[in-house]
C-alpha cells in the first residue's frame, strides 16, 4: 500500500504537538521524532500556512491552530446529528416504507451522511458520502429556502438550472416560486424532477449554530404515489421538527 511520507510526518508532528502540554520548537520535534530539522521546518511551515499549527514569534514554539479545532467540531457535529436523527429516521422509514436520507449542505452540493433503506424489494439507495447537486430535487428547494430571496436568486444565476428530466424546472422565476412554497410550508416536493420515475419530499432541520441539514424521503413513483405525496411530506416535516427539538433538548441539557 502506498504511503505518502510527508503526510505521515505531518501527522506525527501534529500528534506530538497535541499530546504535549509544553510547546515544542523545531529542534524538539526533530529530536523526538527522529526527523531532520529541514524536513520539520518545511512541514511546520506548511501546517502553519493552513492554520493547523501556530508559532509563538518570541519563543518559536508551536501549538495547535484553530483549523484542527474547527475540523474536529464539524466531525463531532455530524456524529451528533446522526445519533440524534437515526431513531426518528427509522420511524419515518417504517411509516412511509420508503428510503430516508439525512444530508448537509456543502457549498454547491448536498452530502449524504446517513440513510435508512426501505424494507421493500425495489427501493432507492445511495452510499454515505455521495454528493448531489444543490439545485436539484426536493433537497435543493429546502436548502435554498433557508436563504434570503436575493441570495437564492443570485445562487441560481451563478449555478444555473439543469434539465435532467422532462419535469426539471429550468425557469428561474418558477424555481424561486417553488422555494417560496418550501419556505412557507416547511417541506418541498420532487415529482420526477431530478430522476425519471422517482419522487421525493424533503424538510429542513433547524439547529441553530450547526451546519444546515435536511432529511428527505425517496421512492419509486410506482410505490410512492402522487396522491400520497402530501401525507408523506407532512410526516417528513414532523420528523425534521422532531430532530430539531432533540437538538434543543440536547443543548438545554448541556447548559444545565
Amino acid at each position: 500500500m502506498y504511503q505518502a511520507p510527508s503526510v505521515k510526518k505531518a501527522f506525527q508532528i501534529l500528534d506530538l504537538v497535541a499530546r504535549r502540554d509544553n510547546r515544542l520548537t523545531i529542534s524538539d520535534l526533530s529530536r523526538e521524532l527522529g526527523i531532520g530539522k529541514s524536513t520539520v521546518h518545511g512541514i511546520t511551515q506548511a501546517l502553519e500556512g493552513i492554520g493547523a499549527v501556530v508559532r509563538d514569534e518570541k519563543t518559536r514554539r508551536y501549538t495547535l491552530g484553530m483549523t484542527l479545532f474547527e475540523l474536529a467540531h464539524k466531525v463531532y457535529a455530524r456524529i451528533d446529528l446522526k445519533d440524534l436523527a437515526r431513531p426518528i429516521l427509522e420511524d419515518l422509514m417504517r411509516s412511509t416504507r420508503q428510503s430516508v436520507f439525512l444530508g448537509i449542505r456543502s457549498g454547491d452540493r448536498v452530502s449524504i451522511i446517513d440513510i435508512i433503506e426501505s424494507v421493500q424489494d425495489l427501493k432507492i439507495t445511495a452510499h454515505i458520502g455521495a454528493r448531489l447537486p444543490l439545485l436539484v430535487g426536493a433537497t435543493g428547494k429546502v436548502f435554498m429556502a433557508s436563504l434570503a430571496e436575493q441570495e437564492a436568486a443570485q445562487l441560481i444565476r451563478t449555478l444555473g438550472l439543469r434539465r435532467v428530466t422532462q419535469r426539471s424546472i429550468t425557469d428561474p422565476n418558477r424555481y424561486l416560486e417553488e422555494i417560496r412554497k418550501a419556505r412557507e410550508s416547511g417541506y418541498a416536493l420532487d415529482d420526477e424532477e431530478y430522476m425519471q420515475g422517482i419522487r421525493a419530499v424533503a424538510a429542513p432541520i433547524h439547529a441553530p449554530g450547526r451546519q444546515l441539514s435536511a432529511i428527505w424521503v425517496v421512492g419509486l413513483s410506482q410505490s410512492m404515489k402522487a396522491e400520497d405525496m402530501t401525507t408523506i411530506a407532512v410526516e417528513t416535516k414532523n420528523a425534521a421538527e422532531a430532530i430539531s427539538r432533540a437538538f434543543d433538548l440536547r443543548r438545554l441539557g448541556n447548559e444545565q
